[in-house]
């Protein structure tokens, strides 16, 4: 039995990352040998604007060298908006940069952002056409359906909830999403984005969406999940998590 320590770099308002991907991975432990900690590094964030992503993201850096300190095993971006705001494939830009900053700091881990996760997820269930929800007011859901689509995926709807406060995006009903996802036209869609927003709770509502629609259904947080697990190469699985943490893939 090994133990592994999960590495996250948080918004400071962020009260959802630090709650859904240790559900996923204690509710892995039930199931499999391995065991995990969990250690954040937060940056300053409180609404959900372009401006305020921007200098926010600057701080990331800081994060990743604190977190390298704690030699951690596995290093995730926790907000996917700030990372897909900041421009077409930046995911890229952002996980080879921190990656280098461990490396420097001879503490070097494997980078994952949720921005990343979040298409790599979606290339492993070969979607090609999605319908998402989103918690941000509508300029910055355009901006991450654009990055999205930039990335050979097609959005066929979506749905933007219009939340700038990103306390009141934490602070939702994981459970609203069973009913939001019904406005959401699925016909043609390859897989479904319940929360295309690490701070937008949903790991309790993927599930009993999943079996509703007969579809794949993941949120950013599940993508972030399986990829941090796919770096550590360690098995994709974690209970009641949607189809990407079923073990199938």
């Amino acid at each position: 039995m090994r133990s592994y320590r999960i590495g996250q770099i948080v918004p400071s308002s962020n009260t959802t990352m630090e709650t859904e991907i240790p559900a996923m991975l204690r509710g892995r432990e039930s199931i499999e040998p391995e065991r995990f900690t969990f250690h954040s590094s937060r940056m300053r964030m409180k609404r959900v604007t372009k401006e305020e992503l921007a200098a926010m993201d600057a701080d990331s850096d800081r994060c990743a060298l604190e977190l390298s300190d704690a030699r951690v095993d596995v290093l995730g971006y926790a907000c996917l908006v700030a990372i897909m705001s900041m421009g077409r494939g930046y995911h890229r830009v952002s996980e080879e940069r921190l990656h280098a900053r461990t490396v420097e700091n001879n503490g070097p881990a494997p980078v994952v952002t949720s921005a990343g996760a979040l298409v790599h997820g979606l290339g492993k269930l070969q979607a090609k056409k999605i319908a998402v929800i989103a918690p941000y007011m509508k300029p910055l859901t355009e901006l991450v359906v654009d990055y999205i689509q930039h990335e050979g995926i097609e959005v066929l709807d979506c749905i933007s909830l219009e939340i700038a406060d990103n306390l009141a995006v934490g602070a939702r009903d994981p459970n609203a999403l069973i009913e939001i996802s019904r406005k959401l036209n699925t016909a043609n869609c390859d897989a479904v984005v319940l929360s295309a927003c690490v701070q937008m709770p949903s790991l309790a509502s993927i599930q009993p969406v999943q079996d509703r629609i007969g579809l794949p259904v993941v949120s950013a947080a599940a993508c972030t999940t399986y990829q941090m697990l796919e770096k550590l190469d360690l098995k994709r699985i974690a209970p009641n998590a949607g189809a990407l943490l079923s073990g199938e893939y």
